[in-house]
């Protein structure tokens, strides 16, 4: 499940739920098009509902990354749960900046 808010261009998507290859790409398809309409400087994911996620997590988090970079603008990820940010760091995702 989503639910976007956009204030002062920042869009922010808030995931509740898991985040398997099914989710991921209804997930991705929801923010892209919210994103390319809004065109916000900032996209910031709220990852704070979400209870498990796979590799294809890692996938939408990059994917969102790259998008922002094309359109200027930078990518957030917020409210992390501890066993999803281990994932996320094992991947490498820490080293982009994005991680708060």
């Amino acid at each position: 499940m989503l639910q976007t808010e956009y204030h002062d261009q920042v869009l922010t998507a808030y995931i509740d739920g898991e985040i398997d290859h099914d989710a991921a790409a209804g997930l991705r398809t929801a923010i892209d098009g919210a994103a390319q309409s809004l065109k916000p400087k900032v996209l910031c994911l709220d990852f704070g509902g979400v209870r498990f996620m796979d590799s294809s997590g890692v996938g939408l988090v990059m994917g969102r990354y790259r998008q922002m970079k094309l359109m200027g603008g930078r990518l957030r990820v917020v409210n992390v749960p501890e066993q999803i940010y281990r994932i996320f760091a094992m991947s490498g995702l820490e080293s982009l900046g994005v991680m708060q």
